[in-house]
Order: C-alpha cells, then sequence, then structure tokens
C-alpha cells in the first residue's frame, strides 16, 4: 500500500496524541486516533487511562455525524473484545467510517487481526503499516509483555568517569547533579514499577516513588497532561530473598504497591500495618540459590507490568545483564573520578575473549546539567 503525504500527516498527528498518555495508560498501551473528512480534522481523540474511553471512541465523540464517510487513522489495531470498554471496532462500524489507516497491528497474539477483520467485513477498507516503526515506539513495553510474557526492562545507574558508583566506604550522594535527578523523576514517572534488592533498600532507605514536584522542573514534562492527584506511581518491587525488610522502611510509608519478592513464605500480618498496599511474591531459586530473575519477571506478567524501571546496585545490575534481561541502560555518567578503591559499576565475570563481553548499541548522548545521559539499547 502506498500512503500519501496527507495521510503520513494525520497519522504523525495522532503518534502525537498517542504520546499523551505515556504518564498514565498503563497496562493499556498508548493510542491516538484522527478522524478526517474532506480534508478536515473533525474529530481527534487519545486513550488516557484503563477504564477511560479509548482513542477511536473519544474522536468519534467529537466528530459525531461528520464520521460518516470519513476516513480513521489509528495508531494501534481497534480493539474487537469487550474488555473494560466496548470494541472500537465495532463503534468504528456503527459511526459509518469509510477507511481506516492502522500504523500497528496488536501485538497480542490471542486478538492480533481480528479488529482489522471485524471492519474489512463491514466492508471498511483498511490500509496497514503506516509509520509502523513510530507506533512501535509509543508501546515498547507492551509489545515486549504481549510477545515475551515480561515486562521491558530498563536498568539506571549513576557512575563517576572513572565507572564508580560509591567511594570505598559506600558513599555515593550525590555522584550526579540536580538536574540529572529531575531527569530520572521524568522517566520514573512513565514506568509501570520500579526494581530494587534489598541491600540498596536498607542501605539508604529510599522513597521510590516519582516526586512531582521535581518532576514539574523537568523541561519534557508537561503538567497539563498529569496533575499531582491523577499522578500514577510506579509499583514498588523489592528482591528480598531472606525476608529483611522490617516493613518501617520509607517506602512502606508511601501509598501505593509494593511486591515484596522472598524465595520462602514470611508472616504477612504485619502488613495490615504499612500504608502501603503490600503483596508478598514467593520465587524460585536460581542455582546460586538467589531469586530466579527469569522467573520473577514471568511472575509480574501477572501485574499487567509494562515497563520495569530497575534502580539498583553492581550485584542486581550484573545478575540481570547475565540473564540477558537488559532492553535498555541508561547511565548518568558525572564529570567526577572517584579513585580505584571505588565501587564499580557492574559486577561481571572475568571474561576470556572479546567475543564473550557484553555490547550494547548506544541509542543517544544528551549533556544533563554537568552530567552525561547515556541511553543504550540491547543489540
Amino acid at each position: 500500500m502506498l500512503f500519501t503525504e496527507l495521510d503520513e500527516k494525520y497519522m504523525q498527528r495522532a503518534i502525537v496524541l498517542a504520546e499523551r498518555g505515556r504518564f498514565t495508560t498503563s497496562p493499556n498501551p498508548n493510542v491516538g486516533c484522527v478522524i478526517v473528512k474532506e480534508g478536515n480534522i473533525v474529530g481527534e481523540g487519545f486513550h488516557l487511562k484503563a477504564g477511560a474511553g479509548h482513542a477511536e471512541v473519544n474522536a468519534l465523540a467529537i466528530a459525531k455525524q461528520q464520521s460518516i464517510g470519513a476516513t480513521c487513522y489509528v495508531t494501534l489495531e481497534p480493539c474487537s473484545h469487550f474488555g473494560r470498554t466496548p470494541p472500537c471496532a465495532l463503534a468504528l462500524v456503527k459511526a459509518g467510517v469509510k477507511r481506516v489507516v492502522v500504523a500497528m497491528v496488536d501485538p497480542n497474539p490471542k486478538v492480533t487481526g481480528r479488529g482489522i477483520t471485524l471492519l474489512q467485513e463491514a466492508g471498511i477498507k483498511v490500509d496497514v503499516g503506516l509509520l509502523t516503526k513510530q507506533a512501535e515506539q509509543l508501546n515498547l513495553g507492551f509489545i515486549t509483555r504481549m510477545k515475551y510474557k515480561r515486562p521491558r526492562i530498563t536498568v539506571k545507574m549513576a557512575s563517576s568517569l572513572d565507572g564508580k558508583t560509591a567511594l570505598k566506604n559506600g558513599l555515593s550522594q550525590w555522584i550526579t547533579g540536580p538536574d540529572a535527578r529531575v531527569d530520572v523523576q521524568y522517566y520514573r514517572a512513565q514506568q509501570s514499577a520500579i526494581l530494587t534488592g534489598i541491600n540498596t533498600v536498607l542501605a539508604d532507605d529510599p522513597s521510590l516513588n516519582v516526586r512531582y514536584k521535581e518532576l514539574l522542573a523537568s523541561p519534557a514534562f508537561d503538567s497539563e497532561l498529569v496533575s499531582e492527584a491523577n499522578l500514577r506511581q510506579p509499583i514498588r518491587v523489592i528482591l528480598d530473598s531472606n525476608n529483611q525488610c522490617t516493613l518501617q522502611e520509607k517506602l512502606f510509608d508511601l501509598p501505593g504497591k509494593v511486591l515484596l519478592v522472598s524465595l520462602q513464605a514470611r508472616d504477612t500480618s504485619a502488613f495490615k500495618n504499612c500504608v502501603a498496599q503490600v503483596d508478598q511474591i514467593i520465587c524460585s531459586a536460581d542455582n546460586h540459590q538467589r531469586i530466579d530473575l527469569n522467573a520473577l519477571m514471568i511472575l509480574l506478567n501477572e501485574y499487567e507490568i509494562n515497563d520495569l524501571w530497575v534502580e539498583a546496585g553492581a550485584t542486581l545490575a550484573g545478575e540481570l545483564f547475565k540473564n540477558e534481561l537488559v532492553d535498555e541502560f541508561i547511565l548518568y555518567q558525572a564529570t567526577k573520578l572517584m579513585g580505584d578503591q571505588s565501587r564499580n559499576l557492574v559486577n561481571l565475570p572475568n571474561f576470556s575473549t572479546m567475543n564473550e563481553i557484553i555490547t550494547l548499541k548506544l541509542h543517544s548522548v544528551m549533556q544533563i546539567g554537568n552530567d552525561i545521559r547515556l541511553i543504550n539499547h540491547r543489540e
């Protein structure tokens, strides 16, 4: 199918609309929709959050009778099943739309192509594949979960120029500057969950939440899209193999869900005293009697976690790399030198050949204040 420049223009607008939901839609995908009739946009919309109207329905509500004989541009195949809301494909049929242009098919193997088939059987012309790569970028986590039954995993770390994360005595606050910390809040706000290990919890007592005041300082954040009241806090996932958490840590005194992952059951009666909603997950062990990370990712799929943000130390980061679970590695590098006795960035085995080393693909480099942000992807 050859698409026109106007087709691309309207689909690009739909993609921009879809991006507006990136702080709120999880576990649903980000979707944008534009309805065009006789060269004019007569309706547009995006999906805000689970349970709210889908992009197509919101656009149709604006277009009203003008949708008859119109063309609909949508970033993801219209749904064909009854879930929290009725199927969008059926809504398009009832609205009298003549043509539907779809950027990408639904990655869910259980429903892929069904929405397109429903439209075609109703006599609607359907064209698929316009700006597909851009549309995929909207929902990398959702696509990963649908295809592999695990979340898309981003590991975030901070280091000095000589690759150190803390002094020999453990001191590390602050390696990076305030601008980098604001940037981290911007990324955190887009995640379904944040994961860390028990050593980080006991050493730093982190809150592992999104701090709205810092988020407002991010030049990339639009406060008109998300107020503090409807800010979605990521699920906090704590790897606590031997049940060392006391439940007195900060993260248990904040609202939201906490998943405590361990190898054996603990007394859960004290969970009711926490402000947080605490769930216990019992996970199998790997060959070293640590939490089996591959098994854990499958368990997290049950919580519909699309994007998993990992803030951890050298050991956990190394295990994720060794298990080939890192999809994205974001490194904030401070213009500081900490010395050879300081702690290393990632604990990895001693490789004997260059063929064994882990190679990532550099995606972007950006100066953030006085620090450098490097975003790397799995090759």
